[in-house]
Protein backbone atom coordinates (compact mmCIF):
# COMPACT_ATOMS: atom_id res chain seq x y z
CA UNK A 1 0.00 0.00 0.00
CA UNK A 2 1.36 3.42 -0.90
CA UNK A 3 1.84 6.06 1.81
CA UNK A 4 -0.96 8.51 2.50
CA UNK A 5 -0.45 11.85 0.73
CA UNK A 6 -0.89 14.92 2.95
CA UNK A 7 -1.16 18.61 2.19
CA UNK A 8 -0.65 20.62 5.37
CA UNK A 9 -2.21 24.05 5.54
CA UNK A 10 -0.04 26.96 6.67
CA UNK A 11 -1.96 27.03 9.95
CA UNK A 12 -0.52 23.59 10.78
CA UNK A 13 3.09 24.51 10.00
CA UNK A 14 2.79 27.56 12.25
CA UNK A 15 0.89 25.89 15.10
CA UNK A 16 4.00 25.27 17.25
CA UNK A 17 4.56 29.04 17.35
CA UNK A 18 1.09 29.77 18.75
CA UNK A 19 0.48 30.13 22.47
CA UNK A 20 0.52 26.55 23.71
CA UNK A 21 -1.34 27.29 26.96
CA UNK A 22 -4.69 26.32 25.39
CA UNK A 23 -5.31 22.57 25.32
CA UNK A 24 -6.49 22.53 21.71
CA UNK A 25 -3.46 24.44 20.43
CA UNK A 26 -1.08 22.22 22.40
CA UNK A 27 -2.75 19.03 21.12
CA UNK A 28 -2.64 20.28 17.52
CA UNK A 29 1.06 21.12 17.87
CA UNK A 30 1.71 17.65 19.32
CA UNK A 31 -0.25 16.02 16.48
CA UNK A 32 1.76 18.08 13.99
CA UNK A 33 4.98 16.76 15.58
CA UNK A 34 3.63 13.23 15.13
CA UNK A 35 2.87 13.94 11.46
CA UNK A 36 6.39 15.34 10.96
CA UNK A 37 7.84 12.15 12.42
CA UNK A 38 5.70 10.10 10.03
CA UNK A 39 6.94 12.19 7.10
CA UNK A 40 10.57 11.74 8.12
CA UNK A 41 10.06 7.96 8.53
CA UNK A 42 8.24 7.65 5.19
CA UNK A 43 4.87 6.68 6.62
CA UNK A 44 3.17 9.53 4.79
CA UNK A 45 4.12 11.68 1.80
CA UNK A 46 4.05 15.42 2.08
CA UNK A 47 2.70 17.56 -0.75
CA UNK A 48 3.77 21.20 -1.09
CA UNK A 49 2.76 24.00 -3.41
CA UNK A 50 3.62 27.34 -4.84
CA UNK A 51 0.80 28.76 -2.68
CA UNK A 52 2.39 27.41 0.52
CA UNK A 53 5.73 28.95 -0.44
CA UNK A 54 4.05 32.26 -1.26
CA UNK A 55 2.18 32.38 2.04
CA UNK A 56 5.29 31.38 3.98
CA UNK A 57 7.30 34.14 2.26
CA UNK A 58 4.87 36.67 3.73
CA UNK A 59 5.57 35.58 7.33
CA UNK A 60 7.25 38.55 9.05
CA UNK A 61 9.28 36.28 11.36
CA UNK A 62 12.43 35.03 9.61
CA UNK A 63 13.01 32.09 12.00
CA UNK A 64 9.46 30.86 11.38
CA UNK A 65 9.87 31.25 7.61
CA UNK A 66 13.10 29.24 7.71
CA UNK A 67 11.55 26.53 9.88
CA UNK A 68 8.50 26.15 7.63
CA UNK A 69 10.72 26.22 4.51
CA UNK A 70 12.73 23.32 5.87
CA UNK A 71 9.61 21.19 6.31
CA UNK A 72 8.23 22.23 2.94
CA UNK A 73 11.47 20.93 1.43
CA UNK A 74 10.58 17.42 2.64
CA UNK A 75 7.67 17.26 0.21
CA UNK A 76 7.64 14.42 -2.31
CA UNK A 77 5.37 16.38 -4.67
CA UNK A 78 4.99 20.04 -5.55
CA UNK A 79 1.96 21.68 -7.12
CA UNK A 80 2.55 24.79 -9.19
CA UNK A 81 -0.12 27.42 -9.57
CA UNK A 82 -1.62 27.17 -13.06
CA UNK A 83 -4.85 28.13 -14.79
CA UNK A 84 -6.68 24.90 -13.86
CA UNK A 85 -5.78 25.43 -10.18
CA UNK A 86 -6.96 29.05 -10.33
CA UNK A 87 -10.28 28.03 -11.92
CA UNK A 88 -10.86 25.31 -9.33
CA UNK A 89 -10.07 27.79 -6.56
CA UNK A 90 -12.65 30.21 -7.96
CA UNK A 91 -15.22 27.42 -7.80
CA UNK A 92 -14.28 26.69 -4.20
CA UNK A 93 -14.69 30.35 -3.27
CA UNK A 94 -18.42 29.91 -3.94
CA UNK A 95 -18.49 27.77 -0.78
CA UNK A 96 -17.55 30.88 1.20
CA UNK A 97 -13.89 29.89 1.39
CA UNK A 98 -11.29 32.64 1.51
CA UNK A 99 -9.35 33.01 -1.76
CA UNK A 100 -6.04 31.81 -0.29
CA UNK A 101 -7.74 28.85 1.41
CA UNK A 102 -9.43 27.96 -1.88
CA UNK A 103 -6.04 28.06 -3.64
CA UNK A 104 -4.55 25.72 -1.04
CA UNK A 105 -7.42 23.26 -1.45
CA UNK A 106 -7.21 23.44 -5.25
CA UNK A 107 -3.45 22.76 -5.08
CA UNK A 108 -4.01 19.78 -2.79
CA UNK A 109 -6.62 18.41 -5.21
CA UNK A 110 -4.37 19.07 -8.21
CA UNK A 111 -1.49 17.19 -6.58
CA UNK A 112 -3.87 14.33 -5.78
CA UNK A 113 -3.35 14.55 -2.03
CA UNK A 114 -5.62 12.30 -0.02
CA UNK A 115 -5.77 14.56 3.04
CA UNK A 116 -5.83 18.30 3.67
CA UNK A 117 -4.78 18.96 7.25
CA UNK A 118 -5.70 22.32 8.78
CA UNK A 119 -6.28 23.99 12.13
CA UNK A 120 -8.99 26.20 10.56
CA UNK A 121 -12.48 24.97 11.50
CA UNK A 122 -14.08 27.11 8.77
CA UNK A 123 -12.23 25.23 6.05
CA UNK A 124 -13.19 21.87 7.56
CA UNK A 125 -16.86 22.86 7.77
CA UNK A 126 -17.13 24.49 4.34
CA UNK A 127 -15.24 21.90 2.27
CA UNK A 128 -17.13 18.80 3.42
CA UNK A 129 -18.10 16.29 0.73
CA UNK A 130 -15.40 17.25 -1.76
CA UNK A 131 -12.40 15.31 -3.15
CA UNK A 132 -10.14 15.52 -0.08
CA UNK A 133 -10.46 14.30 3.48
CA UNK A 134 -10.20 17.58 5.38
CA UNK A 135 -9.46 17.41 9.10
CA UNK A 136 -7.42 18.95 11.85
CA UNK A 137 -4.11 17.34 12.83
CA UNK A 138 -5.47 15.78 16.03
CA UNK A 139 -8.32 14.04 14.22
CA UNK A 140 -5.91 12.84 11.53
CA UNK A 141 -3.60 11.25 14.10
CA UNK A 142 -6.50 9.71 16.04
CA UNK A 143 -8.51 8.37 13.13
CA UNK A 144 -5.91 7.69 10.48
CA UNK A 145 -2.83 6.80 12.51
CA UNK A 146 -3.90 5.40 15.87
CA UNK A 147 -7.07 3.94 14.37
CA UNK A 148 -5.05 3.04 11.24
CA UNK A 149 -7.75 4.50 8.99
CA UNK A 150 -9.46 1.16 8.73
CA UNK A 151 -6.53 -0.26 6.72
CA UNK A 152 -5.83 -3.15 9.07
CA UNK A 153 -8.14 -5.46 10.93
CA UNK A 154 -8.13 -5.67 14.68
CA UNK A 155 -5.07 -7.35 16.14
Amino acid sequence: MSPRRLYLDTSVYNRPFDGLSQARVWLEALAFATILQMIELGGVELVSSEVLEFENSRNPFSHRRAWVSFYLSLAKDYQELDESIRKRAQGLESKRLEPLDALHLACAEGAEAEYFITCDDRIIKRYQGEALKVMNPVNFVISEVIGDGGDQGEQ
